[in-house]
């Protein structure tokens, strides 16, 4: 066993979920061997090409991973880990949320464009998402197009948000992928929406926070509405200006947002997760041209903390 490659322990745990069988009536590769052949790259960065001889053909690595980043099954085992967690009391449900920005590399350039699977809003550009919601993350119908793909231009060039929700231990609940350029705030409904850990037997899977911690970029009217509609307590402190302009509408400005600074300091967690994240090269630097196949990557990476935590 190489150091980075699942251990004992982690492969109990993950290898009755593994689909079984292969494509075509055929035989898949050694689960273990490709899963730790996956590992070592998202871990390291490095090219698919350079995979060291130990983990197989580079190919069947690299295919494996494009096709469980299609049809969602590094999701579904985040699922099965984090359901187990959940049944077992493990998983503390005061949620933090937050974003990154990872850095296109110059090789995640040059996706194929493809007419857009759907018309933009009128005044939007034909070649990227609307500004109203994030970009589909899935793997498109007909092979996709820049509409999925979210690269972002902003100050640091070409970029690609990682929009988050992590537990009171660290761990990235959900995930969620925006061009760079995207804001925060808009995307907390959407952020909160993939939340969704399934029941051990019977029951729909649960998909409500105790309470949702968010910094200042987070604080909006349609937040805080959206948040008081779901019996959601949240802790979000309020912008200055938007407490200027409350006070100066008198009664009609509404009632102070309560705001508790002691389990404010609890929002530290959402950022430890994303320097976990960013531990994986493969995490903190965006390789992949497709975006499903990049969130992939960090789904594995998510899986891994889960498992190592």
């Amino acid at each position: 066993m190489g150091r980075g490659d699942l251990t004992n322990a982690e492969w109990d745990r993950l290898e009755s979920f593994l689909p079984q069988g292969g494509t075509r009536g055929g035989r898949w590769s050694d689960h273990r061997r490709v899963i730790n052949g996956v590992l070592y790259r998202v871990r390291t960065g490095v090219q698919w090409r350079d995979l060291p001889e130990r983990f197989g053909p580079w190919e069947t690595v690299y295919k494996r991973h494009r096709r469980w980043s299609a049809d969602g099954t590094w999701k579904m085992l985040l699922s099965k880990i984090q359901a187990a967690e959940d049944a077992a009391g493990r998983v503390d449900w005061d949620v933090s949320v937050d974003s990154t920005a990872v850095r296109a590399h110059q090789h995640a350039a040059g996706a194929r464009r493809t007419p857009p699977v759907a018309a933009p809003q009128k005044g939007a550009r034909r070649d990227e998402p609307t500004r109203s919601g994030p970009a589909e993350t899935g793997r498109p119908a007909g092979g996709g197009g820049r509409l999925g793909e979210c690269p972002g231009r902003s100050r640091g060039g070409f970029t690609t948000k990682i929009h988050l929700a992590s537990d009171g231990r660290c761990r990235p609940l959900a995930l969620l992928l925006t061009p760079g350029h995207y804001g925060d705030g808009p995307q907390l409904e959407a952020v909160l929406q993939q939340i969704a850990v399934p029941r051990i037997g019977s029951g729909r899977p649960r998909s409500r926070p105790d309470r949702v911690l968010a910094d200042k970029a987070y604080t909006s009217r349609h937040n805080r509405r959206y948040l008081r509609r779901r019996g959601i307590a949240h802790t979000i402190p309020e912008r200055r200006d938007q407490r200027r302009h409350r006070r100066n509408r008198g009664s009609r400005g509404g009632r102070p947002t309560g705001f508790d600074s002691e389990r404010y300091k609890k929002r530290n967690t959402v950022e430890r997760a994303i320097n976990r994240l960013k531990g994986f090269r493969a995490v903190a630097t965006r390789y992949e041209k497709r975006a499903y196949i990049y969130l992939g990557t960090v789904t594995l990476a998510a899986l891994i903390i889960w498992l190592r935590t």
